[in-house]
């Protein structure tokens, strides 16, 4: 029962909360380690809300899983797990995660909660009703990850640029609108109806879609590496260096998701993808080297 209960909890994309410690890495604070504290604490607030969330949402779409050929086996669906039983789940995660970000988050500790309450609320809504509305439902999700973003610069103290922002909202929608497109694959080969929404888009649409989407995170990129701004604030002129592996890695999620037709899961894909997985350790080495050597 014990496994039924951490499943329905999928901890498997607890990994979104990454989001949360960027702060950290852009706002030079890597080696600080009370920030890091503060922003594991935010993180694991986070986690635990989100997989409030996904109990809630499970609740809701019980019936619809029962009759899907691959959510019949999740942990509500299956019957592994009574609906009592996962509402009081939620119940504790969430006073859980309003627990650790109020209480042992130091003095950013109420305005984090503020953060995680507007999300809760937020995510409730596109559960209930929301999800039901093609774009809105994306712009939800990915919504979702500037909040995160904005839980970790809160719990430590460290100013978001506009350019951050902008850039964590145009991934999360892109990866999103990756999503939708294996839905509608899904629905047209199998058809397999993984949300109601999924008649309100297409592959025309969506491929044009993450095309524009792509352009324009990779121009923001640029722009944001050659800013006057970025310059001046890491003392390095060759920031945009960075962009030829932003590049690449969005180049190679447009080929797993047109091409292989396999982005059903942008975790997965993140996970397992050794391309992406390399393009992220070299941007990640380069910023290293730029903001702290």
């Amino acid at each position: 029962m014990l496994g039924s209960l951490f499943s329905l909890m999928r901890p498997h994309q607890w990994i979104k909360n990454i989001f949360v410690l960027i702060p950290l890495f852009f706002g030079g604070k890597l080696f600080d380690l009370l920030c890091w504290r503060e922003a594991i604490l935010a993180a694991i607030a986070f986690s635990f809300m989100a997989s409030a969330v996904y109990c809630i949402n499970d609740l809701h779409d019980l019936e619809a899983d029962r009759r899907h050929p691959k959510k019949k086996n999740r942990p509500l669906a299956s019957g592994k797990i009574r609906p009592v039983e996962a509402i009081f789940l939620a119940v504790i995660l969430v006073l859980s995660s309003f627990a650790i970000s109020y209480f042992m988050l130091a003095q950013a500790g109420p305005k984090v909660s503020l953060v995680l309450l507007f999300y809760f609320i937020l995510n409730i809504l596109y559960c209930f009703k929301l999800k039901q509305y093609a774009i809105i439902d994306v712009f939800i999700v990915s919504f979702g990850f500037v909040l995160r973003l904005m839980a970790g610069g809160i719990a430590c103290g460290i100013w978001l640029s506009p350019w951050i922002v902008l850039m964590t909202f145009l991934i999360a929608l892109f990866l999103a609108f990756a999503k939708r497109r294996d839905d509608v694959v899904l629905y047209k080969t199998e058809q397999i109806k993984v949300r109601k929404n999924v008649i309100r888009y297409n592959l025309s649409f969506l491929n044009q879609t993450l095309g524009l989407i792509g352009a324009i995170t990779i121009v923001c990129y640029i722009m944001y590496s050659v800013s006057p701004e970025v310059e001046m604030r890491f003392d390095n002129r060759h920031v945009y260096v960075t962009s030829i592996f932003v590049l690449a890695a969005i180049l190679r999620y447009l080929q797993v998701a047109i091409v292989d037709q396999r982005s059903g899961s942008p975790t997965k894909v993140l996970l397992r993808d050794r391309f992406i997985q390399v393009c992220l350790l070299l941007w990640s080495l380069s910023f290293v080297i730029i903001l702290y050597l």
